[in-house]
């Protein structure tokens, strides 16, 4: 049969109205499960499945078209109030009337990535407030499930400044696939001390404060500013003198309350540049180096007394024994013993790894501003709009497993209102494997319980622990019951290949997250994941939309991976789409099976 006859039979079906508003889900395992909403594709995708027909790329077509016509969900964001009023109650109705559960992605939130690809957003609390009310007023009493604000928390403004200033020793900024700024190239300033192993140190003296290993230390005082700081590995005297020398300057700047009991230099650390292989998470410089000593506070004699009762060690000392030991003093010591300084991410016994991004996970200091302290109204007032509806499940943002931290996720999330959401989203519009984020998911919701029985979060196991140290703090603190956990979902649509691993130096800034070369679809979405924790595993950024330009530290246009100028942030890229279908895994079935008994 000739390509022009081929092409003139399948054109009228593909661009049918009824195969663009309801196609068929692949017959996997999705189907055993509840049904989720196939949206109408993007009007490019199916004209670029009528060139690959005619051009006789029937493989390429049929898979193109199996993507397009796969459950993911629909994005809102820019619309006026009476718009997308009227976009989500036509997809509510539609999916109603399928039987059918759509998946809303709200991405409108006042300060959206921090002016970068994907700026834009409501002008204003009173404003998103309004969009939020109309986004419910569509929904009505249907059912939907909702991924809030991609970036909101991952991404605070007080992130911005920080994210968009690229730092000549590495710490250029990195954006998310929905356009956002990500800060996960910067240094991790709040949870290396958890990993230096000091623990020795401690064994000797019987008195030091190992708080540095939890993340408790001197949490409810600001930390004097003039201590002399110690080396590593020599030990303080014991009997020598805590207090702050004379003349030292008044703790108690933002900074310093960003980070509280950090023994770490105060100035910004450098990030490995991207390497060729994976590498461990957090596997940035730290060596010891701190500010000089003040010559007059090492020859200070005796402390005063009134001095003495400073509220807590200055963060830079490398070590803070208490005056007097005391029977008191080891209820304040972790029930775990300290974590080695984490290697090169090495197999455990059972096959898995840590994280695989070659992005550092960064702590980005948060520094409470009117604009962060607006975001979390935002979000906490979305929270209970949508909730309230009674047949939504609401999912906040946290980011992915090669961001922040667990102690640093956690309590954005508490703030913005989790305890009465539905849970938490993770790795939407990035490349995180399925492992990955499924263990980081584990450790977010097993950190929240926690949390929500007075712990304190900077206590609860990280994604950068050894997975034994990680699991034996699981045993311990963490409830058997995972109906008592916050459950999450992940974004599947390009992770089949995981993260894209740039060639070292070979750019400027190369920009992971934006339209990596040789990804794939990953897992098909489905909510019959096997995890009781992992409500679903959802397509949430559509694939086959560009990420942006990708200039990657250029002047541009061209992309200097790709040789061609992206189209923008959420336009349709072919070459991409192309490239998902080809490299998915599991690989796209282009040819549906029949169901039935077998004759």
């Amino acid at each position: 049969m000739s390509t022009a006859v081929v092409a003139a039979v399948t054109l009228p079906l593909l661009m049918s109205p009824v195969v663009s508003a309801a196609g068929r889900e692949d017959d996997d395992e999705s189907s055993r499960a509840t049904r989720l909403y196939v949206p109408p594709p993007d009007r490019e995708s199916y004209r670029q499945v009528a060139r690959l027909a005619w051009r006789g790329d029937f493989r390429d077509s049929a898979g193109l078209l199996a993507m397009v016509r796969t459950p993911q969900a629909i994005w809102y964001g820019d619309e006026t109030p009476e718009q997308v009023e009227r976009l989500v109650r036509r997809t509510t109705l539609s999916a109603a009337w399928q039987g059918k559960l759509p998946v809303l992605t709200l991405y409108n939130v006042p300060g959206r990535d921090c002016g970068s690809y994907s700026s834009g957003g409501a002008n204003g609390i009173a404003a998103y407030e309004a969009w939020i009310d109309a986004v419910a007023d569509g929904i009505g009493d249907r059912q939907a499930l909702i991924v809030l604000e991609p970036d909101s928390l991952a991404l605070l403004p007080s992130d911005c400044a920080a994210a968009a200033d690229p730092d000549p020793a590495g710490q250029t900024d990195q954006t998310d696939q929905t356009g956002q700024t990500d800060p996960a190239a910067q240094t991790d300033q709040n949870d290396q001390a958890d990993q230096t192993g000091q623990a020795d140190q401690a064994d000797q003296t019987g008195q030091a404060d190992q708080a540095d290993q939890t993340g408790q230390a001197a949490a409810d005082e600001p930390p004097a500013a003039g201590e002399q700081p110690a080396e590593l590995p020599p030990l303080p005297d014991a009997h020598a003198s805590t207090a702050p020398p004379a003349g030292s300057a008044a703790p108690g700047t933002a900074q310093e309350a960003a980070q509280p009991a950090n023994p770490q230099p105060t100035g910004p650390q450098p990030t490995d540049p991207p390497s060729t292989g994976p590498q461990a998470p957090g596997q940035q410089s730290t060596s010891p180096q701190t500010p000089a000593p003040d010559p007059s506070a090492a020859q200070s004699p005796a402390p005063d007394p009134s001095a003495s009762q400073s509220p807590a060690p200055d963060p830079s000392a490398s070590q803070s024994p208490a005056p007097e030991p005391s029977a008191a003093q080891p209820s304040t010591l972790p029930e775990l013993p300290p974590l080695p300084k984490p290697e090169p991410v090495t197999p455990d016994p059972d096959g898995a790894t840590g994280t695989s991004d070659p992005t550092d996970v960064t702590d980005t200091p948060e520094v409470e501003d009117p604009e962060t302290a607006a975001r979390y109204s935002e979000i906490n007032y979305a929270v209970d709009v949508l909730t309230a509806l009674g047949h939504t499940a609401v999912y906040l943002d946290a980011g992915h497993a090669g961001w922040h931290s667990v102690s640093s996720i956690v309590p954005r999330l508490i703030k913005a209102g989790i305890d009465r959401a539905t849970g938490f989203a993770l790795n939407v519009s990035h490349y995180q494997t399925d492992q990955d984020s499924a263990w980081y998911g584990r450790l977010i919701s097993s950190c929240l319980a926690y949390a929500d029985e007075g712990g304190d979060p900077e206590d609860c196991a990280d994604q950068r622990w050894s997975k034994r140290h990680a699991r034996r703090w699981l045993r311990a603190h963490v409830p058997g019951d995972s109906s008592r956990m916050k459950h999450f979902v992940t974004d599947t649509s390009r992770n089949g290949r995981g993260p894209w691993i740039p060639r070292l130096g070979a750019h400027v800034d190369a920009e992971p997250w934006c339209n990596p070369p040789e990804r794939g679809l990953g897992r098909r979405p489905t909510t019959h994941t096997g995890d009781p924790l992992l409500d679903a595993a959802l397509w949430v950024k559509t694939p086959g939309e560009s990420d942006g330009r990708c200039l990657r530290g250029t002047d541009g246009p061209l992309d200097p991976e790709r040789g061609t100028v992206n189209p923008e942030a959420g336009e349709w890229f072919p070459e991409q789409a192309l490239e998902l279908v080809r490299y998915a895994e599991p690989a796209v079935g282009v040819i549906r099976r029949t169901t039935g008994p077998r004759h």
